[in-house]
């Protein structure tokens, strides 16, 4: 496995000397320094890794029966496709379309950063005999912008990696006596986060007992925490991931938020986990999107598509005063968001 040591999502470098069993894992860029500016960040993160992609590929090239390339980024592979084997099998797993998120931008320097972005992203796409996407939308998302064979494409959700191991540290941050409504997770231009931390300051005026937590970190998380004066909104940096169980299960809500018109981009990768914690969800995103489809066939959680105030303080209300069938819908979860699915659409 070739990958950079963990820099998201506060876009610093962390070291990690973690393994994966029977797994080599080289890292690299742990000396490299990344902007608060979204372009000039991923310029650096794209260049950076392809340079280390480059650099380690005539070392295991020999050796390659099955490349398997996790986009974004993706000028890494569009860099050493003339070098790969023709017949190393290629099957690539789609997390984000960024075209879709660089559609939202205005101006000329977004303008040729989308065309640029096109380009790479329906090369990369277009090389590969097999590509993994997220959601239905974002298939046919893909299938619209880049001209792909139909007959190449895979659809699986994330898999959930809840392991019923609750511990008892955040009693502290949680408490009991407070309704506690939460967002956690990556804090980007993607969640909506200017606009959640004002909804937040208009409910926390509107709900009794009612604590609103971010847990995140990042560059967006240090700027909101900086301008924070209210004391029903609080801000942590993420959890250990042993005690991720133990915050779903003390919130009384998760909300998971998307910009408007982005749901084709993406699927959130903690939904997995969310749902098959028996977490109460609200979900924020587009009119007819692949979660909204989803929750509504599965009769799991709550989406709704505006960003009116009023409208969401209604809804997480009507959320908070009702019971949840929790067993119903861990096992909707389990049955949909399994890593075994994955495994076997990219070996087979």
């Amino acid at each position: 496995m070739l990958c950079f040591h963990p820099i998201y999502p506060d876009w610093k470098v962390s070291k990690s000397s973690e393994k994966l069993k029977n797994i080599t894992i080289v890292r690299g860029g742990s000396n490299l320094k990344f902007s608060k500016k979204t372009i000039l960040r991923r310029l650096v993160l794209e260049v950076g890794f392809a340079f280390f992609v480059l650099k380690n590929l005539r070392r295991y090239n020999k050796k390659i029966d099955l490349v398997i390339p996790v986009f974004p980024p993706s000028f890494a592979f569009y860099t050493i496709l003339p070098f790969l084997s023709k017949t190393s099998k290629k099957v690539g797993m789609i997390h984000d379309l960024q075209e879709i998120y660089s559609s939202n931008k205005k101006g000329e320097i977004n303008r040729i950063v989308k065309f640029v972005i096109h380009k790479i992203e329906k090369r990369c796409f277009n090389s590969c005999d097999k590509l993994i996407l997220l959601s239905n939308e974002m298939k046919e998302t893909a299938l619209n912008l880049y001209g792909l064979d139909n007959r190449k494409l895979e659809i699986q959700y994330p898999f959930h990696t809840i392991k019923n191991e609750i511990t008892n540290n955040l009693s502290e941050i949680l408490k009991a006596d407070d309704i506690n409504i939460v967002y956690s997770g990556a804090l980007g231009e993607k969640q909506n986060p200017i606009e959640l931390y004002n909804f937040f300051k208009f409910a926390s005026k509107k709900i009794d007992n009612v604590v609103f937590h971010f847990f995140s970190q990042g560059s967006v998380f240090d700027d909101l925490k900086k301008e924070n004066k209210n004391s029903q909104i609080k801000f942590h940096n993420l959890v250990l991931r042993e005690n991720l169980e133990e915050l779903y299960s003390r919130c009384d809500l998760q909300i998971i938020p998307q910009l408007p018109n982005t749901s084709k981009g993406s699927l959130p990768s903690k939904l997995p986990n969310l749902l098959a914690s028996g977490c109460k969800t609200l979900i924020i995103t587009d009119k007819e999107s692949e979660i909204e489809l989803l929750f509504n066939l599965q009769n799991i959680g709550t989406v709704i598509n505006s960003w009116d105030f009023t409208i969401i303080l209604k809804t997480i209300q009507s959320i908070l005063s009702k019971d949840i069938d929790v067993v119903f819908q861990k096992d909707i979860a389990k049955e949909l968001f399994t890593i075994d699915k994955m495994i076997n659409k990219i070996l087979n």
